[in-house]
């Protein structure tokens, strides 16, 4: 067992190899962290470490992870709010000289070229067998296949026609996970090969179930998708940083706030000294591409 270093909501304790996060299952402690129950980050998984003065005297201990290292950050795709980010730990600011300790502890384990991308998961996903209600269907994952059963009050009749849906992920390419905490929150299964494109609209998508109304609650439906993002991965084709498969299938139209956010995390590691001028220029004009 490593030292230990205890914060609102959860403890980090520091191993050799990894650092081994344990959530806290308080009435207080976000629910996210509930599900979680606990993560281990390996160091050749850590892009950054940044300590910085958090809220209502408390300081911030946070451990930014390397692009395509963790399915969960990576199917969150940067819209987790900071409250509920897994890798901060929220500290008094009476730890603060404690903190900046175990902070140097952590950047002396990892080397500059960490911080680019990974071509496999480091972290593990949550377990599947995994399911939640959305608003407009019951979605479940037995590891192997993902099922949509939907709802007479809520599905779509484009998603009655079509009848409940059945996916093996050896057919998916990735998923679109947006959360149900903005407008249109949905998550949307990608598949390799399709005879038509993917309609715009999730509502209207047999492969897509929808949010909202209290359905498809944060720590119920990023689990969920992290856990099918990671067995698409290891049944097909690497992927790209952006969690989908480097295939032909017909591509959704990327949301321009999802650039943004992608663009902000570059903001992160560039600022962090991860990139160089030039890497981070040329990166964010390939995003700024995709619009």
């Amino acid at each position: 067992m490593g030292d230990v270093l205890a914060g609102f909501h959860a403890a980090w304790e520091f191993e050799s190899d990894s650092v081994l996060i344990r959530f806290e299952r308080g009435i207080r402690t976000p629910r996210l962290y509930q599900a979680l129950g606990e993560r281990r980050i390996p160091h050749e998984a850590i892009a950054a470490v940044t300590l910085s003065p958090g809220k209502r005297g408390t300081v911030v201990l946070h451990a930014v992870p390397r692009p395509g290292a963790d399915p969960l950050m990576e199917a969150a795709a940067g819209q987790l709010k900071d409250g509920c980010d897994p890798y901060r730990l929220v500290l008094p600011a009476e730890r603060e000289t404690l903190a900046e300790y175990y902070a140097d502890e952590l950047r002396a384990q990892i080397t500059r070229d960490d911080g680019g991308p990974t071509d496999r998961y480091l972290v593990a996903a949550p377990e599947a067998p995994l399911q939640f209600k959305a608003y407009d269907g019951k979605a479940s994952f037995d590891g192997k296949l993902v099922s949509f059963r939907w709802f007479w009050t809520g599905a779509s009749s484009a998603k009655w026609k079509a009848g409940d849906q059945s996916f093996p992920v050896s057919d998916l390419s990735g998923i679109e996970w947006r959360s149900p905490e903005v407008f249109e929150g949905h998550l949307r299964l990608l598949r390799r090969e399709t005879p038509v494109a993917q309609p715009a609209q999730a509502d209207q998508d047999p492969a897509a179930v929808v949010f909202g109304l209290g359905y498809g609650p944060v720590h119920e439906s990023l689990p969920f998708a992290a856990s099918v993002l990671a067995a698409v991965r290891a049944s097909g084709p690497a992927l790209t940083s952006d969690g989908v498969g480097a295939t032909s299938a017909p591509a959704v139209r990327r949301d321009p706030a999802d650039i943004a956010d992608r663009i902000r995390h570059l903001g992160d590691l560039h600022q962090a000294g991860l990139l160089t001028d030039d890497e981070f220029t040329a990166k964010k004009a390939e995003l700024l591409a995709e619009l």
